[in-house]
């Protein structure tokens, strides 16, 4: 049996535009190819972990609609539990259009449409699933009162939180204090703190009051330098994974969280994990897409 992680999180259907580069306000641009990708940062995380080994369970929800339909299809396929997944009547599946410059940089609008509808008596109704967790891993692209709930199920239960603060929102009183450890990427370690992660000795300084709100470590992801890992009686800068060619760095922040997940849920110390993820992450920017660049246990 492999480590069990549940995940609580959005779906998104990406309608990816690949560009030379961002067009400016009012012009035209003509881009170089489109696909339709599966993603959403809560569906790419319980992936991420799934094909890394781990027995992944998923709690949100989605439209009744083709795209719906194509996510439990495809989650199924991955072996991930979907008791846990709400279908909406009224609303559609979310979408997002990320537009790729051919430096693999990327932008994302996104509509969150069932997703927004995700409320704690969902995550409460499957509860079970958070309690037999060994990790509940959390964002913020559902209702933070579902996180939330999460949460607190999860700590009741004695399962470790894992939150990807993305996209940065501010979070509830006592949020804080039901997470293990934190994993923000530069901009939303900003909108915790004031100030962008500017090197590792401005984190380790701004990230202290952080630490004295609730989590045991917070790891902030800063792109092709790796992370930080700010704990409370260590702190350590561990280098990204070199990559030859970067396609698209789309999901690498989700190929980071549901790596980090698999590894503490395994047993791994703080460092063996954040090693461990930026290797996963490494391996997302060499393909394109979301899901489909998350690699498996023996593609590493």
């Amino acid at each position: 049996m492999g480590p069990r992680i549940t995940v609580v999180g959005s779906f998104i259907m990406d309608l990816v535009i690949r560009a030379p580069r961002r067009p400016e306000r009012g012009e035209t641009l003509i881009g170089t190819s489109f696909g339709m990708f599966p993603g959403g940062k809560g569906a790419n995380q319980a992936v991420a972990a799934a094909r890394l080994g781990a027995e992944v369970a998923m709690i949100g929800r989605l439209g009744n609609d083709d795209f719906g339909r194509t996510f439990l299809q495809l989650l199924k396929a991955e072996g991930i539990n979907t008791s846990g997944i709400v279908v909406d009547e009224g609303l559609g599946t979310g979408i997002g259009n990320p537009v790729v410059e051919d430096s693999g940089d990327n932008s994302i609008i996104i509509v969150p449409q069932a997703n927004s509808a995700l409320c704690p008596a969902d995550v409460e109704k499957a509860s079970p699933l958070i309690e037999q967790a060994d990790v509940l891993l959390v964002q913020l692209e559902v209702p933070i009162e579902a996180s939330f709930a999460a949460a607190r199920i999860a700590r009741q239960a004695g399962a470790k939180v894992i939150l990807n603060p993305a996209p940065y929102r501010e979070l509830p009183a006592g949020f804080l204090k039901l997470v293990d450890i934190l994993v923000p990427n530069e901009v939303e370690f900003a909108g915790f703190t004031g100030r962008r992660a500017e090197g590792f000795a401005t984190v380790v300084e701004r990230a202290k009051p952080l630490l004295d709100l609730g989590p045991q470590a917070i790891v902030v992801t800063v792109g092709a330098a790796g992370c930080y890992l700010v704990g409370r009686d260590n702190a350590l800068h561990i280098p990204a994974q070199r990559v030859n060619q970067v396609v698209d760095t789309t999901a690498a922040g989700d190929a980071f969280c549901g790596a980090l997940a698999w590894a503490i849920a395994s047993g791994q110390s703080l460092r063996e994990a954040c090693t461990f993820a930026n290797k996963v992450a490494a391996a997302a920017i060499t393909k394109l897409g979301a899901i489909s660049s998350l690699p498996r246990a023996n593609e590493l």
